[in-house]
């Protein structure tokens, strides 16, 4: 007959290790970044801060330089993202990466979460009434069942 041994909790050797947040520079980016700033503090992770960069937008077809314009958002994020990781150094301790994709929102992400081997996906919930009927890229990456996906409002 072989003695059973009492359970043993393991702490800290569960959950994601790398978690992908998508920032497009709206109010509700910002807030998925922050939230999944606490989950990856919590849980000793990587935090991916993602920016998909449109590969064509209408200023596009106008002559407006396109990379020029998205390269200053993604420059713009990095330096907020700095700023507030500068001001809340005491307050927590999170190992970040900024990454840029080129492509539509939904398969940016796709490939940047696959790429960068996620366990977890944050994004903001989508701000445009077009979305209630064409599907936003919230809903898309939940129905890819792919990874957990938290919406953050």
């Amino acid at each position: 007959m072989t003695e059973q041994q009492p359970h043993r909790f393991e702490r800290g050797t569960d959950g994601p290790k790398v978690i992908v947040a998508g920032l497009d520079g709206s109010d509700s980016s910002m807030r998925a970044a922050a939230y999944a700033a606490g989950l990856a503090r919590r849980q000793h992770a990587m935090l991916a801060l993602v920016y998909v960069q449109p590969v064509l937008t209408a200023g596009a077809a106008l002559g407006v330089p396109v990379g020029d314009t998205t390269g200053e958002v993604a420059d713009s994020l990095v330096s907020e993202i700095r700023e507030a990781t500068e001001r809340f150094r005491d307050a927590w301790d999170v190992r970040w990466e900024f990454h840029t994709f080129r492509g539509d929102p939904y398969n940016g992400l796709v490939t940047a979460a696959d790429e960068l081997k996620a366990d977890a996906v944050v994004v903001g919930a989508s701000e445009s009434a077009g979305h209630r009927f064409i599907g936003s890229v919230a809903v898309r990456l939940v129905k890819a069942g792919r990874w957990p996906v938290t919406v953050v409002p």
